[in-house]
């Protein structure tokens, strides 16, 4: 009895450190290829971006992060996400992450993540396969505060042989559709040096040209928000969580801000927050031919979540006639 107890403790012993051996980057990418080439099939994200992101952000699927959240793309709560999270250290402490029963749930949120996402409609007007232009379209778009971020996806992209998988499914990926996001202007895109890339992007990155940078009033930190930018995007470019810049200045929910404004991006100390604005009657629109959700949502400047939300809608199919509510 005493030696079989020792042999199964040795057995034990023995397989730890297989256990707790970690993912190598080969090994992530066989096991997420096919995701990743799957929802470039669905909704258009080149998959050799897809899996450089979760290279990075999971480090080839061995960060703390993902383990105990099935989160392969670092995505955030933020104020529209109903389902469960975790805590997270991450720009700050015990920020809020995304969590999902599987990996796969987490590759189709980021595929609706970033094609439903105002902000980086532009990127879908580029060439699938210009891997460059997408990784420094990510960066422009406010995707992560690394500023070299796209420098280390086109590696990843590079020494990996990840266009491999783009140029598979480049033939069914979804086209982009003129209906939605008309008001971003056309670029051409050509090949050349990182810079030159840099500096088309920035051409049509609207939401870094909406935000300045912060100064100091009345011994705070703040900036000088431009009238049609959203909360959201001001709280993702400072690093804070949306609740809070709320909270810094009074106001009740997100939304994009009908003026010039001061947002204040931390909390006074002496002075009481400015009172919520009053709530203002919900007005509608009636749906006209060929009119789709995303025009209506540019038409008013509100986002496509908050249109959804506004009038529960699962899909984003309209009718003829159809009353949508656009602002409350």
């Amino acid at each position: 009895m005493q030696i079989r107890s020792i042999l199964i403790a040795f057995a034990m012993i023995a397989g730890l450190p297989a256990a707790a051996q970690r993912l190598t980057p080969e090994a992530y990418i066989e096991q997420y290829k096919d995701m990743a080439i799957r929802e470039m099939k669905r909704m258009g994200v080149p998959a050799a971006i897809t899996l450089a992101q979760g290279l990075l952000e999971t480090e080839s699927g061995n960060s703390i992060l993902v383990k105990k959240s099935n989160n392969h793309f670092g995505i955030k709560c933020k104020s529209t996400w109903a389902a469960s999270g975790v805590s997270h250290d991450d720009d700050a402490r015990g920020e809020c992450f995304r969590k999902y029963g599987t990996a796969e749930e987490s590759y189709r949120d980021h595929s609706n993540f970033l094609r439903g996402n105002e902000r980086y409609g532009f990127l879908f007007r580029l060439d699938v396969t210009d891997y460059k232009a997408w990784a420094y379209g990510l960066k422009k778009a406010g995707y992560a505060t690394n500023p070299s971020y796209p420098q280390i996806l086109i590696k990843n992209i590079e020494q990996y042989n990840l266009q491999q998988y783009t140029l598979a499914a480049a033939a069914e990926a979804p086209k982009f559709e003129t209906s939605k996001y008309t008001s971003d202007p056309e670029v051409a895109f050509t090949p050349g040096e990182d810079s030159r890339y840099n500096d088309k992007m920035a051409e049509t990155d609207t939401v870094a040209t909406n935000i300045p940078e912060s100064i100091m009033i009345d011994g705070l930190k703040a900036v000088q928000g431009k009238k049609g930018t959203s909360l959201l995007a001001i709280a993702d470019k400072f690093n804070l969580r949306l609740v809070n810049l709320l909270a810094y200045n009074g106001l009740a929910k997100d939304g994009i801000l009908q003026n010039d404004q001061v947002i204040y991006l931390e909390k006074s100390k002496h002075k009481t927050a400015a009172p919520a604005p009053a709530p203002v009657a919900a007005k509608t629109h009636i749906v006209q031919p060929k009119e789709g959700l995303y025009a209506i949502a540019k038409k008013y400047n509100i986002t496509l979540q908050q249109l959804r939300e506004w009038n529960n809608l699962a899909t984003d199919d309209l009718r003829i006639g159809q009353e949508l509510i656009i602002a409350k």
